[in-house]
């Protein structure tokens, strides 16, 4: 061969090796990356192609699909009660992706997911269609409508947990949306729709009981008490506290600290003192423990914890490093300290649970196409934030609030129900309308069910009507009956 034809030859060649070594990296390299860019809606287009798996309550599906109109994404999703249950699922939409339960359990939902593989392969052999997995929550379906409902047209949350495993039982938001309005891709329906939410100042899609915290208020003296009973501040519950009328915050000689009313909070004892919420109280034991050993409990509870997934990643709750008055203030409930109502509705459940505070989860399992369980969610205890002993002496402080103080409005016949209200502070001077809390547990003949915290953020109620008692404690005995109700 003479020269010039060996140059060809050989450039040719060259040619030929760098078109394999292209190939080669766009179908193996960059694979991912070309799978998962915007621009290549053939992915998007078999993403939609099937129907999506469903996410399961008490053996229902709340969810389903249906045929797009107008749009070459063939299914969409859709919601039965779909505000009822929005807070738990999150959104799954064509345009705009996908939150919470439907974004984190995506590839389960689709069918794409590696565990399913072999039922991906056998759908080729048989020609079945391809189908997604479904998502088995922890959820009762009656406790969720209990506390839909009994929100109603009030901004709040409730959160309630199983204190024995740690399951979520329900969790409500309102004001709430109707993820299926804007599940499709449509610019004059889906975007406006989404667009529409998205701007309202009440901000129905934020999950209030995972995302929201607020000032946790007087339930927050049952950590404080909690506190005092660790430390070894007081033993007896019944027995008198070094706690004077009035009592100026610390580092001042001009602050008192005010209680609610006329009530007997002088040296009283701490099982009368969270009867009537003294602020005195709790605040002087708040005082008296310092920060550090404050904070050390609230952390055993779940405070300052930025990583707790249900698996829905929740709001970190803080108590806060701070001085002696705010710390003073932190031990009420007020100053710096915020709680998600997840975290509040995990103080009562670690206090029924006899000191032992299992790890909140939503997810019980999850499922192929064909019912198999390929993933099984197992109950993990996430520390012991008080003793046996301790625990038992809370739960009869807390009995005693339904039975004697500001918690009558949580009793149930034949239930024992330990509670604790709270109407926390808000805004700047305390200009705003105070939000009503109440936490509390059931027990039955065969334990303690359920846990319950609820807030009301806002309502219709006015002046002596906002209170815990008033507002939040007949929604956490509705979805405690509902509990009770649905294991008979």
């Amino acid at each position: 061969m003479n020269k010039p034809l060996r140059r060809i030859a050989l450039f040719c060649g060259l040619l030929v090796l760098a078109l394999l070594v292209r190939d080669n990296w766009l179908q193996y390299v960059r694979a991912d990356e070309l799978n998962t860019r915007t621009e290549n809606r053939r992915v998007q287009i078999e993403r939609y192609a099937h129907e999506r798996g469903n996410i399961i309550v008490d053996g229902s599906a709340i969810t389903g699909s249906t045929e797009t109109k107008g749009s070459d994404f063939k299914y969409k999703t859709t919601w039965k009660d779909g505000p009822m249950w929005a807070p738990v699922t999150g959104y799954a939409s064509q345009a705009f992706g996908a939150t919470q339960l439907e974004k984190l359990n995506d590839s389960i939902l689709t069918g794409n997911d590696d565990r399913l593989f072999f039922d991906r392969t056998l759908s080729m052999f048989t020609g079945e269609k391809k189908q997604g997995g479904n998502v088995v929550t922890t959820l009762n379906a009656d406790a969720q409508k209990a506390a839909f409902k009994g929100l109603g047209d009030k901004k709040g949350a409730v959160a309630a947990l199983d204190p024995k495993t740690g399951a979520i039982l329900a969790m409500a938001s309102t004001p709430s949306y109707d993820p299926s309005v804007f599940a499709g891709n449509s610019i004059n329906t889906d975007s406006k729709n989404y667009n529409k939410l998205k701007a309202d100042k009440d901000e129905p899609m934020l999950n209030r009981a995972l995302r929201q915290t607020y000032p946790p208020g007087s339930t927050f003296k049952v950590v404080t008490a909690a506190a005092a009973l660790e430390n070894g501040l007081y033993t007896d519950v019944n027995a008198k506290t070094r706690s004077p009328l009035p009592y100026y915050l610390p580092d001042t000689d001009h602050l008192p600290l005010d209680n609610e009313g006329n009530i007997p909070c002088k040296n009283a004892t701490m099982m009368v003192a969270l009867q009537w919420s003294c602020n005195t109280v709790f605040g002087k034991i708040s005082a008296d423990l310092g920060n550090d050993k404050m904070r050390a409990e609230a952390e055993k509870f779940g405070f300052n914890d930025p990583k707790l997934d249900t698996p829905v990643r929740a709001a970190e709750s803080v108590y806060p490093t701070d001085n002696r008055p705010q710390n003073a203030m932190d031990g009420i409930g007020q100053a710096s300290n915020r709680a998600t109502p997840l975290q509040m509705a995990m103080v009562a459940s670690a206090v029924a649970n006899d000191g032992k505070l299992m790890e909140p989860y939503m997810v019980d399992s999850l499922q192929a196409p064909n019912f198999n369980v390929i993933e099984k969610h197992e109950p993990k205890e996430l520390s012991r934030p008080v003793s046996a002993e301790n625990a038992q002496k809370l739960q009869a402080m807390m009995e005693n609030v339904v039975q004697k103080g500001t918690g009558k409005n949580a009793q149930m016949q034949g239930v024992t129900v330990g509670g604790k209200t709270g109407t926390a502070q808000n805004g700047v001077h305390n200009s705003g309308k105070p939000y009503a809390w109440f936490i509390s547990y059931a027990k039955t003949a065969d334990g303690s069910p359920v846990a319950v915290a609820v807030v009301v953020e806002d309502s219709k109620a006015t002046g002596p009507d906002v209170s815990g008692g008033g507002l939040a404690a007949p929604i956490a005995k509705d979805v405690m009956q509902a509990v009770i109700n649905s294991k008979k």
